[in-house]
């Protein structure tokens, strides 16, 4: 869906993207991540070119960015912000529909997209539509902004730090969110993060920057296992990738199922199918229990885990 081929970006002197060789392919998370100045918001943005490219190609789709119109090309990206960049002085559905309404969708369409993307986002459109942005929290807001760059369908998806300005309960809940979205919508997205505990969350596959350079490409549990450079380990963390890895791990992956789905004891311990085995391993010790039962979105008990399959398994 996007490759960047030996990719340059250079300001007077000053080079911040180094010849560069990227390649994402349709339907993955791409998370560049890296420290403060390294190159990779000037990266995504050359991808929609609000920043043009110095060397090098660009393509989406196999066409060559620098052929294309850019506000065609942009409008089949979405582009999503830290600090939303919401219009302040526009309700909610109307800030949503921004883009529709330039592809002069039929109002009809437009309003059914508003409601159906922030259903998806778990904001009711009958209490949240007709809001300004300054009536929502920042967990909301970031909501408004992500239904934006969703409403047109766009193929591509490009975020830039877009949970940086929020606390760190409501990134969570906005991570996982992502996480669910993206399962449903199946988006080629480039998110962009200085937090690797956040890279790892949400990447199929991850780009370390250093410098202007891409340092290693891959899944996060090969850069857990196999980190390319000092650089990188550093980034990961020496001592605590064990439980790094563990987060990778759904819980389903070292459950043992029972025959039959049943009903959970009452007042008993319980984790999510898709809970991470970290999560797991932390309920346990923090409770003292030797192992938790597992409960699907049924709400029915379908196995259980243990503090010994946990530690037997390693990472």
């Amino acid at each position: 869906m996007i490759e960047l081929k030996n990719v340059t970006r250079r300001f007077g002197e000053t080079v911040a993207v180094d010849n560069i060789n990227l390649t994402i392919e349709t339907g993955e998370v791409c998370v560049l991540v890296g420290s403060s100045g390294c190159g990779k918001s000037t990266t995504l943005r050359m991808i929609n070119r609000l920043l043009s490219h110095s060397d090098g190609d660009i393509l989406v789709d196999g066409q060559d960015i620098t052929t294309m119109n850019p506000q065609k090309l942009r409008l089949n990206m979405g582009y999503v912000i830290q600090g939303t960049g919401l219009f302040p002085h526009w309700t909610v559905a109307r800030n949503i529909a921004m883009v529709p309404r330039l592809l002069k969708w039929p109002k009809e369409r437009i309003d059914a997209r508003v409601d159906e993307l922030m259903t998806l986002l778990g904001l009711d459109p009958a209490i949240h539509a007709d809001k300004f942005p300054q009536q929502l929290s920042g967990g909301q807001a970031q909501r408004v902004g992500v239904a934006r760059a969703l409403a047109a369908d766009p193929n591509i998806l490009l975020m830039d730090e877009p949970f940086g300005a929020v606390d760190a309960i409501t990134r969570e809940n906005l991570q996982l969110e992502m996480l669910r979205i993206q399962q449903q919508v199946r988006k080629t997205t480039v998110f962009v993060t200085h937090d690797i505990d956040e890279a790892l969350r949400l990447a199929t596959r991850i780009a370390v920057m250093d410098q202007g350079r891409i340092i290693q490409h891959d899944t996060p549990e090969n850069i857990l296992r196999r980190p390319a450079s000092d650089f990188v380990e550093n980034l990961v963390g020496k001592q605590d990738r064990g439980l790094k890895l563990m987060s990778l791990r759904p819980v389903r992956d070292l459950m043992t199922a029972h025959a039959t789905p049943r009903p959970p004891e009452a007042g008993a311990e319980g984790l999510k199918e898709e809970d991470n085995v970290r999560l797991a391993l932390s309920v346990m010790l923090w409770r003292d229990l030797p192992q938790l039962a597992v409960i699907n979105a049924r709400g029915e008990e379908t196995g259980f885990i243990t503090r010994d399959s946990i530690i037997g398994a390693g990472a």
